[in-house]
C-alpha cells in the first residue's frame, strides 16, 4: 500500500534485487513481495521488519521445517491452526503461512504494548534472551531497511 504507484514500483524493484540471493525466479520474488506487503500492512506490521524476521527464520524458505516442527516462510507452529484458524489449514501455503505469521506477532506486539523486541521473543520461543530479537532486527537494519 502506497501513496503513489512509482513509490511502490520502486520499492517492488529494490527489494527485489535485495531478495534475488534468496529466492531466484524474478516472478516468484514479485509474487511474494506482494504477499508479505500485503499481509504486514494489514496487520500493521512494519514490512520491512517482517522481510527480516523471514529472513532470519527461514532464509525465504517456503517448505523450511525446524527441528520443532514450525513451518514454512515465518515458521508458525502448527498448533496455531487450533487458535486462529482451521485444522485443514496448510501452513506451507505462502498466503496462509505470512497471515499466521504477521496475526501472530501482531498479538505478540499488542501483549507487550509495543515492545518489538519482547514480541519478537515471544514470537520465536524465546523471551528472556535477545538473540533472536537481536538477529531479526540486524537483518531488518542491515538488509531491508528503505528510505523510500
Amino acid at each position: 500500500v502506497f501513496a503513489k504507484p512509482a513509490a511502490g514500483a520502486r520499492w517492488r524493484r529494490d527489494m527485489s534485487a535485495r531478495l534475488a540471493r534468496f529466492v531466484p525466479d524474478e516472478a516468484e520474488r514479485r509474487r511474494l513481495l506482494t504477499h508479505i506487503q500485503y499481509e504486514s500492512t494489514r496487520a500493521g506490521l512494519d514490512t520491512q521488519m517482517v522481510l527480516g524476521l523471514i529472513e532470519v527464520e527461514s532464509a525465504f524458505r517456503q517448505y523450511a521445517i525446524s527441528g520443532v516442527g514450525a513451518r514454512g516462510l515465518m515458521q508458525v507452529m502448527p498448533f496455531w491452526k487450533n487458535h486462529i484458524g482451521r485444522a485443514e489449514h496448510n501452513l506451507f501455503d505462502i498466503r496462509t503461512n505470512l497471515r499466521y505469521g504477521c496475526t501472530i506477532l501482531r498479538h505478540y506486539n499488542n501483549v507487550e504494548r509495543g515492545n518489538l523486541t519482547r514480541a519478537l521473543a515471544r514470537f520465536n520461543g524465546s523471551l528472556g534472551s535477545n538473540k533472536y530479537p537481536n538477529a531479526v532486527i540486524g537483518a531488518w537494519r542491515n538488509r531491508w531497511q528503505w528510505a523510500g
